[in-house]
């Protein structure tokens, strides 16, 4: 299939800038797959869709605050660092901006902008105030840089990180517990599994009172996931790893919902991701359940074609065009039905992206 196919214009003013309060009150399209229709709900309207019986399954990666800002030893120069991969208390895969950030090169990492933290007391020119060093140490296949820091850098993000919204977003967050779902544990993410951003505590509550169960997975989401596609057909795309986790009691929820006849309904693409890589272990190992464990990095593409072995039923948001989340919704419901669903939200003024409102395909 080509990439142009899955490319569309969307009105800059759709872009939602700010999470909308409270979370429930986003819009909803209910995307009924079997009868190609369309409505038009309210979030909190959810439960209409589910029945007792069903299993919720949330992503709960919580998102880092990634974003670093450092000067370099010892000339001075501006350096912003987005952290992607860790891969040991140390050493990080990241995005550097900044000219001439090669290997070998020392940086200094700064405390934000408005940071109310106090630096340590350092003299001389080649001082780091916050006593947190880095190293470039290598590149990447993909063009990012391997940081190699003085420090256990986890423990500092809170005082020295900032988190990393899209670049699509312009207005500065007030709260960052508005980029994270309500029931964020896992910290690892470098994007919010945004699908999920809509869920009020009390919402969760009312689910569980009629009977909707729950379980919970785990991917840490990074930037290459919305990135567009560049190749001309969507085969060619290589897609990047992301690691991710379902645990035994996940596994067991879902074999007993499939046992009873409920659906299970994955919060989110980064969710069917993680279901489906355990699908996809299953079958490679004959086994009778619909999915097992899994602890580890996933690369698994799904396009139109692909046949779903884990997955129900779908909360989403609205996606980039030309990005491999829109290519893996359009293999779920059908690439013309997914299109006639995007033609009628923009039509309807729907909000987009991160902050916009949320798609239910049943």
């Amino acid at each position: 299939m080509k990439t142009a196919e899955f490319d569309y214009d969307l009105p800059p003013e759709l872009i939602a800038q700010t999470p909308i309060e409270p979370r429930d009150a986003a819009r909803l399209l209910v995307v009924q797959r079997a009868a190609g229709t369309l409505e038009h709900r309210r979030f909190r309207d959810v439960a209409a869709y589910l029945a007792a019986g069903d299993l919720l399954v949330l992503n709960e990666s919580r998102v880092i605050p990634a974003r670093l800002q450092a000067r370099k030893v010892p000339s001075g120069g501006r350096v912003e660092l987005l952290l992607l991969t860790r891969h040991d208390p140390y050493t990080w895969e990241a995005l550097v901006g900044g000219r001439r950030a090669r290997a070998g090169t020392r940086l200094c990492i700064e405390m934000p902008a408005g940071s109310k933290a106090r630096p340590t007391e350092t003299a001389g020119e080649d001082a780091c105030p916050t006593m947190l060093e880095a190293e470039i140490i290598g590149e990447t296949a993909s063009g990012g840089r391997l940081i190699r820091f003085s420090a256990a850098v986890d423990d500092l993000l809170d005082t020295l990180g900032q988190v990393p919204l899209p670049p699509y977003i312009h207005t500065p967050l007030e709260d960052r517990e508005r980029y994270q779902t309500v029931y964020a544990r896992a910290r690892g993410s470098v994007a919010a599994p945004t699908a999920g951003l809509h869920f009020t505590p009390q919402l969760l509550a009312a689910l569980e009172a009629a009977g909707i169960a729950f379980a919970t997975v785990t991917l840490h989401i990074g930037l290459d996931t919305f990135r567009p596609v560049s190749e001309e057909r969507i085969e060619e795309h290589i897609i990047h790893r992301e690691w991710c986790r379902i645990d035994e009691a996940a596994a067991e929820a879902i074999a007993a919902t499939r046992a009873r006849g409920g659906r299970v309904v994955a919060v989110g693409t980064t969710t069917v991701r993680v279901l489906e890589t355990a699908a996809q272990a299953a079958l490679a190992s004959g086994s009778a359940g619909p999915v097992l464990p899994f602890d580890g990095w996933t690369d698994l593409y799904i396009y139109p074609g692909y046949r779903f072995r884990a997955v129900d039923a779908l909360l989403t948001s609205f996606h980039l065009p030309r990005s491999t989340l829109l290519m893996l919704v359009s293999a779920f419901a059908g690439r013309e039905l997914i299109r006639r669903a995007y033609e009628e939200a923009i039509r309807e003024r729907y909000r987009f992206y991160s902050f916009g409102d949320a798609m239910l395909i049943v």
